[in-house]
């Protein structure tokens, strides 16, 4: 056999030699990012899953009329401001009457949380008729019962390092051998907005934080966009300038989200005078962050348009605008709203712009606009994660599978959009 046909054969094994490892490496990394991203979902899942379940603690409240409503007026805005403390004090003292001593009694109603009482107040205030009468009522227990309670409580360690003590956990056990105490699903993490309190915490403040920031954002950001698009791809005549505006365009969508926040800062809140902390100025942020990549989809959603459909509009007798708009801009339009979907679901995720200008105050009230002050939800996951108390992990971890869930959602939602009325020519 002649030499260079071994030398080729030599070669074009071990060339195949290498394609294969090559194959083979890419795989492996493929598997590696999946097992590192099942890892992660994972590991947040075990940890948030519980804060979808709170513990409640049966008692029997009797809605004392001369303590809540002495005059019988039953006024909702009173019956809010009454004290209801003696009622929930009153109910212990009925499951626990060998509990005498001032300073055990206090213990005893450490067990509830402290907004047991205002859950009691907003019952009362809904419904008047509940003065005068007796029912029984599942109250809010404590982040250190609920944490006993799901398994989250070593007590192994010594008394005094731990924040039950013995006499406490005997009187947990009373309330469990009774049928006094339970898991329920935690609707409160959905509907109420921040708390002092991790068992009386809630996302949905920051929930519609992020709605109206969004909102503020999509209304900016996408016709603008569109437009400048538009203009760029269809218009514009290829000179310096807009050479200078396309190289620009496609540094920003580089550009940290930070600095997005600091322009903010300083423009809307410095010179502006706009006011700090709402989805308002939020929304004017991540509009800016949002405009470079809904321009560069929107031009690259135009430039898939085939130029025969331009042509045959124009050699109809449509003007340059009415082919563009009428045409060229619809059969474009699948791409574009993809682009500002996968747009808005970056700017859903983004926390640092939205520090700078202030969003990261302890809010409890739900925002009723765009101009109330607000925050975000990756802003309140941010602000759970610095709280040491362990409530406040596991909601920080129930937090990001929301934010996660919403972000999946909001990506399905662009390739669905994609899919259904993507053109192929």
């Amino acid at each position: 056999m002649p030499e260079h046909s071994l030398t080729s054969s030599a070669q074009l094994k071990a060339r195949h030699g290498r394609e294969t490892r090559f194959r083979w490496m890419g795989r492996i990394a493929i598997l590696l990012s999946l097992g590192f991203l099942v890892f992660m979902f994972v590991a947040i899942g075990m940890r948030g899953s519980s804060a979808f379940s709170q513990t409640r603690i049966l008692l029997q409240i009797n809605f004392d009329e001369q303590i809540l409503d002495p005059q019988a007026k039953r006024d909702p805005a009173q019956l809010a401001l009454a004290n209801y403390k003696p009622l929930i004090t009153k109910a212990l003292k009925q499951l626990f009457p060998e509990v005498t001593k001032r300073r055990d009694q206090r213990r005893l109603g450490r067990l509830l949380s402290n907004g047991a009482a205002f859950e009691l107040a907003d019952m009362a205030a809904k419904d008047p008729q509940l003065i005068g009468t007796t029912r029984d009522i599942w109250l809010t227990a404590s982040a250190d019962v609920d944490m006993l309670i799901k398994g989250k409580v070593d007590l192994g360690v010594e008394e005094n390092l731990r924040r039950l003590k013995d006499t406490e956990l005997s009187w947990i056990r009373k309330l469990q051998d009774n049928g006094h105490i339970k898991k329920k699903f935690n609707s409160a993490f959905f509907t109420k907005g921040d708390s002092r309190e991790p068992e009386m915490s809630g996302i949905f403040g920051a929930m519609v934080g992020s709605f109206f920031s969004l909102l503020v954002c999509f209304v900016i950001a996408f016709p603008m966009g569109v437009l400048t698009a538009i203009y760029l791809e269809e218009f514009a005549k290829k000179s310096f300038i807009t050479n200078i505006i396309e190289v620009n365009i496609n540094n920003l969508a580089a550009v940290p989200s930070i600095v997005f926040g600091l322009l903010g800062l300083s423009i809307f809140l410095g010179v502006m005078n706009l006011p700090r902390s709402t989805p308002l100025v939020g929304g004017l942020v991540l509009a800016l962050m949002t405009l470079p990549t809904i321009i560069i989809a929107s031009r690259a959603a135009l430039r898939s348009v085939p130029n025969t459909l331009r042509e045959a509009a124009l050699g109809l007798g449509a003007s340059k605008v009415q082919t563009t708009f009428h045409h060229t801009v619809p059969a474009a339009m699948p791409g574009m709203l993809t682009g500002a979907v996968i747009g808005m679901a970056g700017a859903l995720g983004e926390t640092a712009p939205l520090l700078m200008i202030g969003m990261v105050a302890f809010i409890v009230d739900v925002p009723q606009g765009i101009t109330d002050i607000a925050t975000s939800l990756p802003v309140q996951i941010f602000l759970w994660a610095d709280s040491p108390e362990k409530g406040f992990v596991e909601r920080t971890s129930a937090a990001i599978l929301v934010l996660l869930a919403f972000l999946i959602a909001m990506n399905l939602t662009a390739v669905i959009l994609r899919k259904k009325f993507e053109k192929k020519w």
